[in-house]
């Protein structure tokens, strides 16, 4: 009996030995790769901060710097993802409607407004669906009317956006990223997902490029062109500066006289770029407009408030919050982050603040899981601000939260595939991050957070280093 238990022993101290799956082995490779990452000279002022936790326990296999709040650039939009699909539901939509203001008379002639009704939708517009594109919708809405029996508009087309109280940007977004795609505003109504296309003709290097085109009509904004033409090779380092309900955008910076590239700037006031169009719609369709377009706030501004609606003509409904999670994760939206934290704000506590609502997002992860309120400082939903602070183990907490919900597989197909690893990645001045989910060669899955601040060298070169890093969990 006692020579059996031998036996025993040995067999399971060699087997161990030699199958030790993601264990001490794990561990050390880990350990090994992150010294090597920070002992590369590349953080003499700066700091690195990585989470790996057991895929299946949620037990972190390796930490360092996991409870330093840093600033979490696009990584933060996973975060944003899995509140939004918990609080809100995947099939949540956004439903704007589209209805009319007084009586129509006996020649069809409408005497009051044809109003654009938003609830926040940030897809209206977009070309990444087929039922949202601009055409599509505008189309739609032009045959609604025509149905109504309406053949003249005596008053406005007026674009709600009095939802989120208009078009704005959070309070701690900056100036030079504001007039950018990237940076546009959430409004109550969302158009284009808020940007539009600029084309420009380079002209002598130092001589002004100049603008031919955009992609889409800007009848109420100025558009002050200051962008010089750049040497061959030098590319886009154009910047748009502007804000909400800004009547000028200015552009300055650089255009490389050998780029063929659309710059996209952010629209100062969607909702009213939506009325143009649709107003300029009906009268290609000889619909006249006797009034000027107008929007909910501008109109409110001036001490007139919207009328009642007399009849709803249709109501288009957004793709699902499983849909919009894709596209939000795959391309890094910020528009859809911002859209998402202000819907559950309302939702969960009617604040519709982009601070109030941040702040409920934090608490809401506090109750949940038990994560301190100074590991999720946060202040958007898209990870534009640079004074987030959020540590890595309190994102790899929430993405493991994530595998246990029914969602969790649309959820994981939204983020990207990056050097061989499911992972969404954040980039933002001096600030790397990279967070998701891997299973090993053994079968073992882990999920992981890494995030570097205040870095020395090119992007480019970070990036690698993060890479070699993260293969260690391969």
């Amino acid at each position: 009996m006692l020579k059996k238990t031998i036996y025993t022993i040995l067999f399971l101290f060699i087997f161990l030995s030699i199958h030790p799956g993601y264990g001490q082995i794990g561990k050390d490779n880990i350990n090994n790769a992150y010294q090597q990452f920070v002992k590369s000279g590349k953080f003499p002022n700066g700091i690195a901060s990585l989470t790996v936790l057991d895929g299946k326990t949620g037990q972190p296999i390796f930490t360092n710097n996991a409870s330093i709040g840093l600033p979490t650039a696009s990584t933060m939009k996973v975060i944003t993802s899995i509140t939004a699909l918990d609080i809100l539901g995947p099939d949540y939509t956004y439903q704007t409607k589209l209805a009319y203001t007084g009586e129509i008379d006996s020649l069809g002639v409408l005497h009051g407004d044809i109003i654009v009704i938003g609830s926040g939708d940030p897809t209206l517009g977009s070309d990444r669906y087929a039922a949202t594109k601009a055409e599509t919708i505008l189309n739609k809405w032009v045959y609604k009317i025509q149905q109504a029996g309406i053949t003249h508009i005596n008053g406005h087309v007026v674009g709600d956006d009095l939802y989120l109280n208009g078009n704005d940007v959070p309070p701690t977004w900056t100036w030079v990223d504001m007039g950018n795609y990237y940076g546009a505003g959430i409004s109550g109504l969302n158009w284009r997902e808020n940007k539009v296309g600029v084309r420009f003709n380079p002209g002598i290097i130092g001589g002004t490029a100049a603008i031919s085109s955009t992609t889409s009509s800007l009848t109420s904004v100025h558009l002050i062109n200051e962008v010089a033409t750049g040497p061959n090779g030098s590319g886009d380092k154009v910047y748009a500066y502007s804000a909400p309900y800004s009547n000028t955008v200015y552009l300055r910076g650089t255009y490389g006289k050998d780029l063929k590239k659309v710059i996209e700037i952010s629209v100062p006031d969607p909702a009213m770029a939506l009325a143009e169009e649709l107003h300029e719609a009906l009268t290609e369709a000889n619909i006249p407009v006797d009034s000027l377009p107008a929007t909910g706030k501008g109109l409110r501004n001036q001490g007139v408030h919207l009328g009642k609606p007399t009849k709803q003509l249709d109501t288009h409904q957004s793709p699902t919050l499983q849909n919009i999670v894709h596209w939000f994760n795959q391309k890094s939206i910020n528009l859809y982050g911002e859209a998402m934290l202000k819907s559950f704000g309302i939702i969960s506590h009617n604040k519709s603040n982009s601070e109030e609502a941040a702040t409920l997002l934090s608490k809401y992860w506090e109750q949940k899981l038990k994560i301190p309120a100074s590991e999720l400082h946060i202040h958007d939903g898209s990870g534009l601000s640079p004074q987030n602070r959020v540590t890595t183990l309190a994102m790899a907490k929430i993405m493991h939260y994530a595998q246990s919900r029914p969602w969790f597989a649309d959820f994981q197909k939204s983020l990207p595939t990056i050097n061989g690893i499911t992972m969404k990645s954040g980039t933002i001045g001096g600030v790397l991050g990279y967070t998701g989910f891997h299973t090993n060669n053994a079968g073992t899955p882990v999920t992981f957070s890494l995030l570097v601040n205040n870095y020395t060298g090119s992007t480019s070169a970070m990036r690698q280093e993060m890479f070699t890093l993260l293969n260690s969990l391969k």
